[in-house]
């Protein structure tokens, strides 16, 4: 029996570019262009949005205790998450070599593009900077989990998933041991995937 997953996750793709298209109809509206990884706002923009920076001295004594309090707790993770980065290198270099997965790319997931806003001060500058490097790592070693999947055990779940990834549609259904089997540790759909 061929389950319609295949389908909906085809339509899922679609809906993806659709967003992308989205997003370069938003750089229009709010007057931002793409130059080197570089966000460049017309200069109208920038004065506008430096009319919502607030002051250093005024965000750091009108910051609510919770915030102050939890600022640890939140940054304390910074180390593990440095060595998530070191393992995530290591894996790579050798897993994906020797099952010859093609790599992920950080640029494509590890990303800092929030130092550009013009309405952030230094304080949320270096908040933002540092959830996306948190964030965004977390993102890119999700896809190296998520392609080490598909080498090792290309089968979907057999009920419902919080997240898909565009792998999936590569996986044997749950209960199809001979579309298992045919994809079973297969490099060639990686490689028309990232082409």
């Amino acid at each position: 029996m061929i389950s319609k997953i295949n389908d909906i996750l085809k339509e899922i793709d679609q809906r993806k570019k659709d967003l992308v298209k989205e997003y370069e109809h938003l750089k229009k509206t709010y007057s931002f262009y793409l130059e080197w990884r570089k966000v460049i706002f017309t200069k109208k923009t920038k004065e506008y949005n430096k009319k919502f920076k607030e002051g250093l001295v005024r965000y750091i004594f009108t910051s609510q205790i919770r915030h102050i309090i939890s600022a640890p707790f939140i940054y304390m993770i910074a180390f593990p998450v440095f060595i998530l980065d070191i393992f995530l290198f290591i894996y790579q270099q050798t897993c994906f070599r020797l099952y010859w997965i093609p790599f992920v790319k950080r640029k494509d997931y590890i990303i800092y593009d929030r130092k550009y806003l013009d309405y952030l001060n230094i304080i949320e500058k270096l908040n933002c900077l540092y959830c996306s490097r948190v964030n965004w790592l977390f993102s890119f070693a999700v896809e190296i989990a998520w392609r080490t999947e598909r080498y090792w055990c290309p089968i979907k779940a057999s009920r419902r998933l919080k997240a898909t990834h565009n792998w999936q549609k590569y996986f044997a259904d749950y209960w199809d041991p001979e579309w298992f089997k045919e994809c079973f540790n297969k490099n060639e759909i990686f490689y028309k995937e990232l082409d």
